[in-house]
């Protein structure tokens, strides 16, 4: 049985919408392969899988298992499509109901060999991709939904174990709770919330104007000197005089520091 669930590998600050076809073959005596240009964390998913499913009570298969990742020719690299790849093969090899709900849903998590769900990084622009290409909702992990969130118009789940991924797919797609984030609120409380200010620097005029030139015209500074001559504490406070970010500012932003972990 052929079964599709999508993830998503991001490059930069964007996110591509990756396919994950899981076929499930009756040939006996064959290793589980992993084709379309995964790395070794990709790889060694299958054993994460293997150990996950053994706990929580369900058959790795034990006949010829292909799972491709499309576009075959682009790198797959992370332990992110964890996840997306074991509901593929439950439903590929008719453990789990409901599996063509599967494909409505982006899904990305790194599994323990518990079944336990950790944080991936870049849930942000995957959110973003996942809301342009109309999937009905996102599934990461619970330490990234606040995150996903912030994107409006699409359901995100937040997730811990398997399990619950699983009972959400057989009970009809019930039983989680999409997280509502108030985005302008999210953004605009945090950019007032400085502990430190410009205005504590004592000395250093030379470097002050330079900055405040900078930061009124919109120019590039690059800070250049031996350790303890107040560049990083420099840096730090400069986003104390600036103006605030718009909505979509702020959003570019928070994509870097979601890619960056």
């Amino acid at each position: 049985m052929l079964i599709k669930t999508f993830g998503s590998a991001v490059y930069g600050v964007e996110a591509i919408t990756i396919t994950i076809e899981v076929n499930w073959i009756a040939t006996q005596g064959k290793d589980p392969m992993i084709v379309g240009l995964p790395d070794n964390a990709v790889k060694e998913s299958l054993q994460r899988i293997e150990s996950t499913f053994k706990t929580n009570g369900y058959s790795f298969p034990r006949t010829k298992v292909v799972v491709n990742l499309a576009p075959a020719d682009i790198k797959k690299s992370g332990t992110a499509f964890d996840l997306p790849i074991a509901l593929g093969i439950l439903g590929a090899s008719e453990q789990i109901e409901n599996a063509e709900a599967l494909s409505n849903y982006v899904i990305m998590g790194e599994l323990s060999l518990d079944g336990e769900i950790r944080p991936i990084k870049g849930a942000l622009p995957i959110a973003i991709q996942a809301r342009k290409e109309g999937f009905t909702g996102l599934i990461v992990p619970r330490a990234n939904a606040k995150e996903a969130g912030m994107v409006n118009n699409l359901q995100v789940y937040g997730v811990t174990h398997i399990k619950e991924v699983i009972d959400f797919f057989v009970n009809g797609e019930k039983g989680l709770e999409a997280i509502v984030v108030n985005t302008r609120e999210e953004f605009f409380n945090s950019q007032y919330d400085f502990e430190i200010d410009f205005a504590d620097v004592k000395g250093q005029e030379n470097i002050k104007r330079a900055l405040e030139i900078a930061a009124a015209g919109g120019h590039n500074a690059i800070l250049i000197g031996p350790p303890g001559a107040g560049k990083t504490m420099l840096a730090k406070r400069l986003p104390t005089i600036l103006p605030p970010l718009s909505l979509q500012e702020a959003l570019e932003t928070t994509k870097i520091h979601s890619v960056a972990g």
